[in-house]
C-alpha cells in the first residue's frame, strides 16, 4: 500500500460551488453574473492541507451531475484522497450564492430556487463511511452545517464514534451558517452535543460570542471539560488562542485582500499541518504555540490575496517565503 491510502487527516462535510457575484456592492436581485468557485469548508481544509504537504481525505456526498464530477476531479488533481466520496443519484451538488463588497467581504445570499435540504450533501450515508480511512489517520475535521440534515447528521456522529475507536483527535470548525438550517432552533442543542467529542475547536469571534459570550480563548477552554486547544479568529484583527497551557493573541499579517472566501479554512489547515509537523506535545511550549498560530495566520492571509477558496491556497514554500519577508 502506498502512503497515499492512509491520509493523516480526514475532513468530513460539504463540498460545493460558491457562486461569487461578479458585480460588487449589489443585492442578489441586481447581480448580472456569477463566477463559480469550488468551496465548502471541510473540502477547503483538505485541499489546503495537501498543498502544504500533509496528506488528507475528504468524506462527503455530491450529485451524479457535472458540478459533482468537477469537484471530485478537482480533489483528485490536488491529491486529496476521495475514497469517502458518495454520489447521490438524484439530488444535485450544492451551489451557494455569495454577494461581495468592494473590500472583498462576502455575504451568503441563498441557494437559488432550492431549499437547504434538497442537495446531495444532505444525504451522506453513515453505513457507507470507509472505516479503513480511520485506521491510520490522526485527525478528523468536522463542521456544524451538516448537522442540519438527519442523514448526514447520523454520518457525522458515526464518524465521531470511529474517531473515538481509532484514537483520532477531533477538530471542530463551528462555521455557523443559519441559512443551511430549515429550523434554526434545532442548531444550538446539536452543536453542543459535539463538545464532548472535541479536542480542538475554532470559532469566528461572532460564533464565540454567540455560544460563550466571550471571544477569549482561555475563558472558553475553561468551559469545556477537556479540550486541548481553542482558537478564536476575528477577520484581520487578532487571533486569540489557548493551546495546552499556552495562551495569547496573534495579529494577522497585513495583505492586499481580494477575496476572504476560505481564509478561515486555510488558517485551520495551517494549524493542523503544524500539529502534524511538530506534534501536539509541542503546544505546551509557549513559543512554539505562538509560532504555530502565526504560521496558520500566514496561510489564511495568503489565501485572501486571490479569488476562490481553493485556487488561492499557498504551498508550504510560499508560506515559508512569506514568513521570511515578514
Amino acid at each position: 500500500m502506498t502512503n497515499r491510502s492512509y491520509p493523516r487527516v480526514i475532513c468530513l462535510g460539504e463540498i460545493l460551488f460558491d457562486c461569487l457575484a461578479d458585480q460588487l456592492n449589489r443585492p442578489v436581485e441586481q447581480v448580472e453574473s456569477w463566477t463559480a468557485y469550488p468551496g465548502g469548508a471541510p473540502a477547503n481544509v483538505a485541499c489546503a492541507l495537501v498543498k502544504l504537504g500533509t496528506s488528507a481525505a475528504f468524506i462527503g456526498c455530491v450529485g451524479k451531475d457535472e458540478p459533482g464530477d468537477e469537484l471530485v476531479e478537482l480533489l483528485e488533481t490536488v491529491g486529496v484522497d476521495i475514497t469517502g466520496i458518495q454520489r447521490h443519484p438524484s439530488a444535485p451538488t450544492r451551489q451557494i450564492y455569495v454577494v461581495r463588497t468592494e473590500t472583498g467581504d462576502r455575504q451568503f445570499a441563498g441557494f437559488g430556487k432550492r431549499q437547504p435540504d434538497e442537495f446531495a450533501d444532505a444525504y451522506l450515508q453513515a453505513e457507507a463511511l470507509p472505516t479503513e480511512l480511520f485506521l491510520k489517520a490522526e485527525f478528523l475535521v468536522i463542521g456544524t452545517l451538516e448537522l442540519a440534515y438527519p442523514q448526514t447528521r447520523t454520518a457525522v456522529f458515526r464518524a465521531l464514534e470511529l474517531a473515538e475507536q481509532y484514537d483520532l483527535k477531533v477538530v471542530l470548525d463551528v462555521n455557523w451558517r443559519p441559512m443551511f438550517w430549515s429550523d434554526e432552533s434545532e442548531a444550538l442543542p446539536l452543536i453542543k452535543q459535539l463538545w464532548q467529542y472535541t479536542d480542538f475547536v475554532k470559532f469566528a469571534s461572532e460564533e464565540a460570542e454567540w455560544l460563550f459570550g466571550t471571544t477569549d480563548a482561555g475563558a472558553i477552554a475553561g468551559r469545556f471539560n477537556s479540550v486541548e486547544g481553542v482558537l478564536v479568529s476575528n477577520g484581520d484583527a487578532y487571533v486569540s488562542y489557548c493551546l495546552s497551557n499556552s495562551e495569547g493573541k496573534v495579529t494577522p499579517f497585513k495583505v492586499k485582500v481580494e477575496d476572504t472566501t476560505g481564509a478561515g479554512d486555510a488558517f485551520l489547515a495551517g494549524f493542523i499541518h503544524q500539529l502534524c509537523q511538530r506534534g501536539i506535545g509541542s503546544l505546551s511550549n509557549p513559543d512554539i504555540a505562538r509560532e504555530i498560530v502565526t504560521y496558520a495566520c500566514a496561510v489564511g492571509g495568503l489565501t485572501t490575496t486571490k479569488s476562490g477558496a481553493i485556487a488561492a491556497q499557498p504551498t508550504a514554500a510560499e508560506v515559508e517565503a512569506f514568513l521570511k519577508q515578514h
